[in-house]
């Protein structure tokens, strides 16, 4: 190797000493700048926030309850005979007064024709009654005759009369009789099957009605309630402010309507109180008999409500996150009462301050946090 090679490798391996020197002396300066901006922005965390809102908010009891008819007939024949006519559909809607069976009067009218026929022979005898009693009162002035063929006159009149009477209330019994031979709806509403068809005999006695008419419009909901609700209820009762809310499980259809009444006795068993709503159910949403979800508005107040998923538990008791400056802070609140999602909180909170709805998990008290729009329809 000549002298002059031998210089540059010298060089060289100087020149790399020296850059590996000067590296290792300013690691500290370039690591710690990096591990400082992780860290910066590891300790902000983005979350979604909401505001707690101060507005009226319905006081509400939730139930079971169960959907009755205000009204429902049994139709059943007043007399022996046999059926002539069925004018409904099975399950028809029908109204008062409609035609629903005609049953066979041909008897009835014959006993009718009879009866009549009586009526005018009796008017007939009681025409004759009344004109020798004219005649004997006459000749009684004239001396013609004794005072007792003017009794017996004044009794024939009076026994004709009599009996015009009965067979003219039997005459009107009988066209009672034939009235039942048309059978119409009683009330308007919703018709069972019939039970019955044509030719069938039918007689009074029967254990099973021709068919049943249940009022559908309006009808009652039956449920029972807490009889620490009951005071409350009473007297919201007096200024009209109480509601009921009947829900179909399963549909979403519901129907709201009025308190009609509150039992007079509290069950001692379950003390619970037995509460009828009346609904107006124009559109046939409730049917007599199903099981609905009733919500019981007693009354309305001013409160402060939140989001439920804001409300954190923990050992010390339901907290939530109000984010003030950029920073996170736990906030201890007491919630009443659950409503639609929504939390409503007796104390802790004023109304107007802004919470973490998510991504509560990554947080402290004091972790800085980048709020984030919240979802559509969250």
């Amino acid at each position: 190797m000549t002298k002059d090679n031998f210089r540059k490798r010298a060089l060289l391996i100087a020149g790399i000493a020296i850059a590996a020197i000067a590296t290792y002396s300013t690691r500290s300066m370039w690591t710690g700048s990096a591990t400082t901006a992780q860290a910066s922005r590891a300790r902000t965390v983005s979350v979604e926030i909401a505001k707690a809102e101060k507005k009226q908010v319905p006081v509400d009891v939730d139930s079971i309850g169960t959907v009755t008819p205000i009204s429902s007939v049994a139709l059943k024949s007043r007399v022996e005979t046999t059926i002539v006519d069925v004018h409904f559909q099975d399950g028809a809607r029908v109204k008062q007064g409609d035609l629903l069976f005609t049953l066979d009067a041909r008897q009835i009218d014959a006993q009718i024709a009879q009866a009549e026929g009586n009526l005018a022979r009796d008017r007939t005898q009681l025409a004759a009654a009344e004109r020798d009693l004219k005649r004997y009162t006459e000749l009684i002035g004239k001396g013609a005759t004794t005072q007792v063929n003017v009794d017996n006159a004044k009794t024939a009149s009076d026994n004709a009369a009599a009996t015009i009477q009965a067979n003219q209330a039997l005459l009107d019994n009988l066209k009672v009789q034939k009235s039942f031979t048309l059978i119409k709806a009683p009330i308007s509403g919703r018709i069972s099957a019939a039970s019955v068809k044509v030719g069938n005999f039918v007689r009074p006695a029967d254990a099973t009605p021709l068919a049943v008419i249940n009022q559908m419009a309006p009808v009652y909901v039956t449920f029972a309630i807490p009889q620490r609700v009951l005071s409350e209820l009473r007297d919201a009762m007096k200024i009209g402010q109480s509601s009921v809310t009947a829900t179909i499980p399963g549909s979403g259809k519901s129907e709201t309507g009025i308190v009609a009444m509150v039992e007079n006795t509290v069950d001692p068993a379950t003390g619970m109180a037995t509460v009828r709503g009346k609904m107006n159910n124009e559109s046939e949403v409730l049917w007599p008999g199903i099981l609905v979800n009733t919500t019981l508005t007693v009354r309305t107040e001013q409160a402060v409500v939140v989001p439920s998923v804001s409300v954190q538990r923990s050992q010390t008791g339901n907290f939530v996150f109000v984010v003030k400056d950029g920073k996170a802070q736990v906030q201890p609140v007491t919630v009443s009462r659950t409503f639609k999602g929504m939390s409503v909180i007796d104390t802790g909170l004023e109304g107007d301050e802004s919470v973490v709805v998510d991504g509560q998990l990554l947080l402290t008290n004091g972790t800085a946090v980048e709020p984030r729009s919240r979802k559509a329809g969250a």
